[in-house]
């Protein structure tokens, strides 16, 4: 499932041809993906003009003039692709159509962006702009990891009395918001922590020293164009490269990076999830 990186990188890619933009027509082929999609959606997205595309933990949530807010989940398999850019940035034509193009959207300007999904785990649903923080989806999000908020004091106030290990505090949406499993397996590699070691038994300075960590790990991310490991594909098409930069995901058995280490990448599984970590440097 895409990761924060990766929505980040859509949410970029799609912004130069949505935001001010009109859709003229939206196209919705079934009648549900993960969840049914919300009424008349075709309807109410026609004619809509989108004001702003913004990211929030792992959604993309398009403002548009007419007071609603689309939200979208790519989910594990969704694409959000572009074709037909008249100002050359998207040069592919409309490609012919695809057993699991889902929806589609035409803008004025005649771009085309189209959400493929072929295993049908995404999401779309429309809701009131006024208020969409509260929505279902995004009401209990903690604070976002690259923002002001996510500080070394919310995550100490947030971790502080728990025993749960450290690699499923990170991964609990309501405490920082937008981390997987992947991003989580290589912040704890660069901060030598187990990912199974209790948070009540690392010293403060440790987990403090995690926020800085963690937003060096998605930055790098983000400036490769997320992670392409399966599924996922920018919006041009092109697949992200921060998957050859990974120190432990996925590396069962190969040598440990850190320079004198003589170890191998080591997995285990975590709550039905893969954890990579090198038993000698992470403690």
């Amino acid at each position: 499932m895409p990761e924060l990186p990766e929505v980040e990188t859509v949410r970029a890619g799609l912004a130069p041809v949505m935001e001010g933009q009109v859709i003229a027509e939206a196209r919705v082929n079934r009648a549900d993906l993960r969840w049914p999609f919300p009424p008349r959606m075709a309807d109410r997205l026609s004619g809509a003009r989108i004001l702003r595309l913004r990211r929030r933990s792992k959604y993309l949530l398009a403002d548009l003039d007419r007071g609603e807010t689309l939200l979208i989940h790519l989910g594990m398999s969704g694409r959000m692709l572009v074709s037909g850019d008249a100002l050359g940035r998207f040069v592919h034509d409309h490609p012919a159509a695809q057993k699991h193009d889902h929806v589609i959207f035409d803008m004025a300007t005649g771009v085309r962006i189209t959400f493929n999904d072929p295993r049908r785990f995404g999401a779309m649903d429309l809701m009131p702009t006024t208020g969409a923080e509260s929505h279902p989806l995004l009401a209990a999000l903690g604070p976002e990891p690259l923002g002001n908020a996510f500080s070394e004091s919310h995550l100490l106030a947030a971790l502080a009395g728990r025993s749960l290990p450290v690699k499923s505090a990170l991964l609990d949406q309501k405490i920082v918001a937008g981390l997987g499993n992947i991003y989580v397996c290589e912040a704890l590699y660069r901060a030598r922590l187990h990912p199974a070691r209790r948070v009540n038994q690392i010293a403060p300075e440790q987990l403090a020293a995690l926020v800085p960590i963690i937003r060096a790990v998605l930055t790098e991310a983000i400036a490769a164009g997320g992670s392409s490991l399966r599924d996922f594909r920018q919006a041009d098409g092109e697949l992200g490269y921060f998957q050859h930069s990974f120190d432990v995901y996925g590396r069962e058995g190969q040598p440990c990076r850190t320079p004198g280490c003589a170890n191998m990448i080591h997995r285990l599984v975590q709550s039905g999830r893969s954890s990579f970590y090198c038993p000698d440097c992470q403690r």
